[in-house]
């Protein structure tokens, strides 16, 4: 399979095995994953249920590491570095989101933005955490707390929060998977928009409606990535997800 290469890719993965357990009880959660994703890019990553989805996404992230191959992150390899090194280099160069949106209930929403600048001793840029605030329609609710919002607002904090430190990578599992259908439609806009401005997005996602704002889709099945889509539809996402699942299906029988 040819993947993309290009010297400016803030994420690669290079023959990325990783193993849990060990002997009779070793589960293989990658096996031999090599990918790129360029600048600018928004990929979904796809399979069925323990296919290597969140493996992936924490092993590109430096919040795992691999048994064998190499990750580099924003120019980075992540072998050999020492916790405190990958917490400096996230902190500095990557953002996450997730479907559990890890706001701080005692802070209002301009501080939860501003809390990651606080926690590496910078100073908040407070006309630039203003301006992402706005983009994300929260103006108005800025003194409010994470229990005065809605699920879908609290959701749209952690991609302000994101946006504030400016990062090469947002990283982001199934941010929403706990929305409804028209919050998750502004949260998905609100990653495209990211994309489009340079910064480079890597969503794990059971859902082909996510999936079609990608550039790209990577389908996993059994820790391998055995296909991808470029420019993907949502009804071509939903087919292709069956017919894995479907192969899926009969290779267990078959063991």
């Amino acid at each position: 399979m040819t993947t993309m290469k290009t010297l400016e890719a803030p994420v690669r993965l290079d023959s990325v095995h990783k193993t849990y357990g060990s002997r009779e009880n070793a589960v293989a959660a990658l096996r031999g994953v090599t990918i790129d994703f360029p600048a600018g890019s928004f990929t979904a990553v796809m399979g069925p249920s323990g296919s290597g989805k969140s493996t992936l996404l924490h092993c590109a992230a430096g919040l795992d590491e691999p048994t064998s191959g190499t990750v580099t992150l924003v120019g980075t390899p992540l072998a050999g570095k020492s916790e405190t090194e990958l917490t400096e280099l996230r902190r500095d160069h990557v953002a996450f989101v997730f479907q559990s949106f890890n706001l701080m209930p005692a802070l209002n929403v301009e501080q939860n933005v501003m809390l990651p600048a606080l926690l590496a001793g910078r100073t908040p840029d407070a006309a630039w955490v203003a301006q992402v605030i706005d983009r994300v329609g929260l103006s108005q609710r800025v003194k409010h707390r994470p229990g005065e919002l809605s699920g879908g607002q609290q959701q749209r904090v952690a991609i302000a929060r994101a946006l504030a430190g400016k990062p090469a990578v947002t990283f982001a599992d199934e941010p929403t998977g706990a929305l409804d259908t028209e919050t998750a439609l502004e949260v998905l806009s609100l990653l495209r928009e990211l994309a489009n401005s340079g910064q480079t997005i890597v969503m794990v996602t059971h859902d082909p409606v996510a999936a079609s704002f990608a550039d790209n889709v990577l389908f996993l099945v059994d820790g391998s990535i055995v296909t991808q889509m470029a420019g993907p539809t949502v009804e071509q996402v939903a087919a292709r997800l069956a017919q894995l699942g479907a192969q899926a299906k009969q290779a267990r029988r078959q063991r």
